[in-house]
Parts: structure tokens; C-alpha cells; sequence
């Protein structure tokens, strides 16, 4: 290692990335995109669970792509093996899985980043950037189904009280409110216009007699409505 590269900045510093995909013509795609990009260097692919395994003892990278359907074992298996023998890694499922039981399991298992296949190889190599810079890339269509199962009420969810003056819809955009959401973000989420979100707002306010959106979550939070 010479001087330059000692004192380089981690911002100059080329982002190793590793492939865990079976695929051969998706694994192609892939390198070629971080091998495109000049930010990124390609480390080493593997096509199995066992594989990555024992690629990573020999060479380690900053960020892994990881599939979920692995001949051998589940990508999930990998990325908990991961994050237990390299915490520092950043492990990002690469998937056709877009349901919200694939989505969650994988978050919880310590993915940091969550995208479909059919993304571009350019916003691909994007994303890695994106997740290595602090980042938690996730698909749109993908973060909107994970926000949604959040938004609706659990089955067999106990109901809000009888007081309760909020309407199921004003309901929901103060629960996006209360998880810190813009009204640009609500208004995305719940498919509605800017000035809905504003207009439920207002309701909510005047309903819980309170003048903030802070003011309307701890209201609501003291009533048992949140």
C-alpha cells in the first residue's frame, strides 16, 4: 500500500462488492453493472450459500448483493451468517420476492437494502453507492407495501376506543405523521393529494382540539387512539 492510498478518503475509495446470485445471465448483469460504474469494484460472485461462505474468509466486501432463492440454502440464512462474522458488511437483497412476508424476514435478518431484479443495472449500482453512503435502498412498489401493512390494522387488532372522533382515513395519515412523514410522503403513500393530507389534517386538529402535528400525536397517544 503506498502513501496515497494510506491517506486516501473512504469517499475515494473504491466500494468492493460481492454477487450472491444463481443465476448466470442475472450474476452477469450485475458485475457488469459494477464493473460499469466507476465508484465500485467487483470482489468476487458466488452462486450457492456454501460458495459465498467461504469466499468472504478469503476476500471481504463492503456491500453483498444477495438473491433469496439459493440452490443450497435460503439467501436470509446467508445474510444472518453475514452480519454475525463481518458487522460492518451491508448485505442488499436482490430478489423477484416483492411480498411483504419475503420483505420483513429479510430486515430482520439484517439486510439494509431491499430491490427487485427488474430494477435497471444502473440504479442497481446506484443503490450500492446509495446503501455504502448511509443509505437503505428499497424498491418504490416495495416500500409502499411495507408502509401499507403498517398503516392498516393488524387482524384481530384490538378496535380504538368508542371516543375515538377520527375517521379511519384521518386515522391513517396520522399514523404516517406520527413515524415522522412529510405531507409530500403521506400524500404518496396513501395515493391522495397534497392538499387532502392538509385537508384530513385540519379535521384532525380541530376534532382532537389541538393546533400542531405534535400536539395531534400526543393527543391522540393520551386517548389510547395511537
Amino acid at each position: 500500500m503506498n502513501a496515497d492510498t494510506a491517506t486516501a478518503p473512504p469517499s475515494a475509495l473504491p466500494i468492493a462488492v460481492a454477487i450472491v446470485e444463481d443465476e448466470r445471465e442475472v450474476r452477469q448483469r450485475f458485475e457488469d453493472a459494477v464493473r460499469a460504474h466507476p465508484r465500485l469494484s467487483w470482489q468476487f460472485s458466488a452462486g450457492s450459500v456454501s460458495e459465498a461462505m467461504a469466499l468472504v474468509a478469503q476476500r471481504q466486501a463492503d456491500v453483498y448483493l444477495v438473491d433469496l432463492g439459493l440452490p443450497d440454502r435460503d439467501g436470509r440464512d446467508f445474510i444472518r451468517w453475514l452480519v454475525r462474522q463481518c458487522p460492518d458488511a451491508l448485505p442488499m437483497v436482490v430478489t423477484v420476492f416483492g411480498d411483504d412476508e419475503h420483505v420483513l424476514t429479510s430486515l430482520e435478518a439484517g439486510a439494509m437494502g431491499y430491490l427487485l431484479k427488474d430494477s435497471p443495472s444502473s440504479e442497481i449500482a446506484g443503490r450500492i453507492v446509495e446503501l455504502f453512503e448511509g443509505g437503505s435502498p428499497i424498491s418504490p412498489s416495495v416500500a409502499r407495501s411495507v408502509i401499507r401493512r403498517f398503516v392498516k390494522p393488524a387482524a384481530g387488532a384490538q378496535e380504538p376506543p368508542e371516543d375515538n372522533p377520527l375517521s379511519q382515513r384521518e386515522l391513517e395519515v396520522l399514523r404516517l405523521i406520527e413515524k415522522g412523514m412529510t405531507y409530500d410522503e403521506v400524500a404518496q403513500v396513501l395515493a391522495l393529494s397534497w392538499h387532502t393530507v392538509t385537508a384530513y389534517l385540519r379535521r384532525v386538529y380541530r376534532k382532537l382540539q389541538v393546533h400542531s402535528r405534535g400536539e395531534a400525536v400526543f393527543e391522540a397517544r393520551q386517548r389510547g387512539i395511537l
